[in-house]
């Protein structure tokens, strides 16, 4: 701006403002290069892309059949450039070196911004603070490990000199974990959850061992230690999706089973033909005989064999997993109460759902209401079958 004076300006801005263009280039160049060389950069690229790729896959669900294995490509491309930049870490001393100090630098550079930000327009010792954060900036852009070094130990010494108050390390530290751990937490309550999948009931969309996100807003978030959701957020579960919830009749336990019903369904289950209100579900044979391996109670893998068919729920295809005979039910019609869903496991023989109490087959048809769920299976991130 015409007629501005450089201490009304931010001090970041008033610092880079006092650069030239090739010390200004040198510079962003430097912030860029080590952005890219850090450990970070691998793991950040590889979230960003699976954003795209959840948002797509959730949009359009049979999405997933083709996008699987360009993920699959990009996590391994990630994961490799990260081992590379781990292993130029511990076998290049030049390269770790230089970083070092460049990271030096950089910290010493940050505590001089915000120191300055805090003084103010008018604050004592802005002047030379600013000269002394131009001089850490001209000096980040250079590649001479010893002469980083010095211009950062320079700087300290300079910032100490004119009494201004330097960051302590363990505070600095503490501060970032703690930050660090708040995000965590709110991603996990709020955002995403992983979960691991502890039977077979859902073979074969799912299998022991799978590693799944579970989206848990697109319903709604739970208030912490309850079950209870004040509003939805973006829509209320529906036939086909697939739900990891809180077993009503078992709290202490998580189970992951399809919806089948919403509230007002009516239900039907003759042997293996599910009917919604009045309306066959459609299926047809994908294989026959179909192997599969299951760990039942977790003692150890066995080969079972059954039917694999292709079942439509909403329009929506999934493969469910069938045997003979067929398990017996016969707690037919069934209307789903309102703010709950019935629930079946696509291993439809062995499955322990809303049919036959949800593990409590005393009980009689159990339902799963709104408030249990803790969200929609949407990925499988990582196979341990």
């Amino acid at each position: 701006m015409a007629g501005e004076t450089p201490s009304a300006r931010p001090f970041a801005a008033e610092v880079l403002a006092a650069l030239s263009e090739a010390e200004r280039a040198a510079y962003r160049a430097a912030v860029w290069r080590e952005r890219w060389l850090s450990l970070w950069a691998p793991v950040t690229v590889l979230g960003l892309v699976f954003l795209v790729y959840l948002a797509i896959v959730e949009s359009a669900v049979c999405t997933y059949l083709w996008l699987q294995l360009p993920m699959k490509l990009v996590a391994l491309a990630c994961f490799v450039a990260w081992l590379g930049l781990l292993s130029a870490r511990g076998a290049l001393a030049s390269f770790r070196t230089l970083r070092n100090a460049r990271r030096e630098v950089e910290e010493t550079l940050e505590e001089a911004l915000a120191i300055g930000k805090k003084l103010g327009p008018a604050g004592k010792g802005r002047a030379e603070l600013a000269t002394i954060a131009t001089g850490l900036a001209v000096a980040y852009g250079g590649a001479d490990a010893d002469a980083l070094s010095q211009a950062a130990d320079k700087a300290g010494k300079a910032i100490e000199k004119l009494g201004l108050a330097r960051r302590g390390g363990a505070l600095d530290f503490a501060s970032g974990f703690l930050k660090a751990l708040l995000v965590a937490l709110l991603i996990r309550t709020v955002f995403l959850e992983p979960f691991k999948i502890p039977s077979g009931s859902m073979i074969p969309t799912l299998e022991v061992g799978d590693q799944i996100f579970v989206n848990k807003f697109i319903y709604g978030v739970r208030i912490p230690f309850t079950n209870f959701v004040p509003f939805t957020l973006v829509r209320a579960p529906k036939r086909g999706d697939v739900i990891v919830f809180n077993n009503p009749v078992d709290p202490d336990k998580d189970y992951i089973k399809r919806i089948i019903g919403v509230p007002g369904d009516v239900i039907s289950v003759e042997g293996h033909a599910v009917t919604v209100n009045g309306q066959l579900l459609a299926s047809e044979t994908e294989a026959s005989p179909y192997d599969y391996w299951d760990d039942p109670s977790l003692r150890g893998w066995q080969q079972g064999r059954g039917v694999l068919e292709r079942e439509v729920v909403d329009g929506t295809p999934h493969l469910r997993l069938l045997h003979e005979p067929a398990r017996g039910f016969d707690g037919n019609p069934i209307t789903v109460p309102r703010d709950s869903v019935f629930v079946m496991g696509d291993n439809r023989d062995n499955s322990e759902d809303s049919r036959y109490g949800l593990s409590r087959h005393e009980l009689g048809v159990q339902f799963v209401p709104y408030g249990a769920i803790k969200g929609k299976a949407m990925v499988i991130w990582l196979s341990l079958s």
